[in-house]
């Protein structure tokens, strides 16, 4: 019995042996077939995380470069070449900074040409500020009307505010009508129609 025992343990592990040759040999003409599909994918693997880690490393210095040439442009709002060195790095930031000192300045021009500002916000701000500064009914009631205007309940307050100053209280009293409840600018329109208005 126990030659028969060790004959089948034999042939179990000639058994197990053949089994992992054939693996080997499987894998073998797999990596044979696809040695330049691997070699190409490991490439591209490679060149894509090192092309992010560049482009990171670009960019974080980009915005370093930006941030210093703001810090320049506070120091000397006049610094035109700093200016120009910020539009190049930053559109956007730009946009903010020319923003900001037409505010301040009351630069209806600057202003104008900040309406089609592709930065966030500053367009509708901008839209706003040069509409307010040109005391405008209808400019400030285009303002108003448009979708997702951050100012949108304050310029027809003061779009009403220009209507009374001009005699035309029952215009006025309509546009302080619209305005709901949960704006922010309810009471003020509420005192309005009652002091302002009647």
């Amino acid at each position: 019995m126990s030659l028969k025992n060790d004959i089948d343990m034999v042939k179990e592990e000639l058994s197990s042996e053949e089994k992992f040759f054939e693996k080997a040999v499987v894998t073998e003409k797999f990596v044979k077939k696809y040695k330049n599909l691997i070699i190409g994918s490991v490439v591209v693997a490679v060149l894509g995380v090192s092309g992010k880690i560049a482009y990171d490393a670009n960019k974080r210095a980009t915005i370093a470069s930006a941030n210093e040439t703001l810090q320049e442009l506070q120091k000397d709002a006049s610094n035109r070449d700093a200016l120009k060195k910020l539009e190049s790095l930053s559109p956007a930031l730009a946009d903010v900074w020319s923003y900001s000192q037409a505010v301040v300045s009351r630069d209806a021009d600057a202003l104008k040409k900040l309406q089609n500002s592709k930065a966030l916000i500053v367009g509708d701000l901008a839209t706003y500020e040069y509409a307010q500064t040109q005391n405008d009914i209808a400019l400030l009631d285009n303002y108003a009307l448009k979708q997702g205007a951050i100012y949108s309940d304050l310029a027809q307050v003061q779009s009403a505010v220009l209507l009374i100053n001009e005699g035309k209280t029952q215009e006025a009293h309509q546009k302080l009508a619209t305005l709901s409840e949960a704006s922010p600018l309810y009471k003020v329109a509420k005192v309005l129609l009652h002091y302002g208005v009647k």
